[in-house]
């Protein structure tokens, strides 16, 4: 199994999923047209790393801004993790948001009580 690497552009956020290192991360922006095209190639590798998932996994989320379709993208992601998470392994989520986002704050806060999972919600300086 490969890692994952998918560069960020103007309306797709990076993936880099690491399955040497268990760290991953989902950064920038989604706001693409066809979410679930861009997503499913992520799902499908969350899916595969679920059945042989290292002793611990972090994922790492900072999202910028996302659309309404990438927001069930991302929660059908963070469940595939979830579900790792469920079976008892070591996975930390952490969600991080800018400074005064307060839209990207709450989302973080939803996720986690969708999910019933604690995740690591803490404020960083914009960029």
């Amino acid at each position: 199994m490969e890692q994952l690497l998918l560069e960020p552009k103007a309306k797709t956020p990076l993936v880099h999923f690491d399955n040497k290192t268990g760290v991953m991360f989902l950064k920038g922006m989604s706001c693409s047209e066809n979410s679930l095209e861009f997503y499913k190639p992520v799902l499908d590798w969350v899916e595969r790393y679920g059945k042989s998932p290292l002793e611990s996994t972090i994922l790492n989320i900072e999202f910028k801004y996302f659309n309404t379709s990438s927001a069930k993208c991302i929660l059908d992601v963070l469940e595939k993790f979830a579900n790792i998470y469920n079976m008892g392994n070591n996975v930390v989520f952490n969600w991080h948001y800018e400074k005064n986002d307060e839209e990207m704050l709450e989302a973080g806060e939803n996720f986690s009580e969708i999910l019933g999972i604690p995740f690591n919600i803490s404020e960083i300086e914009a960029i």
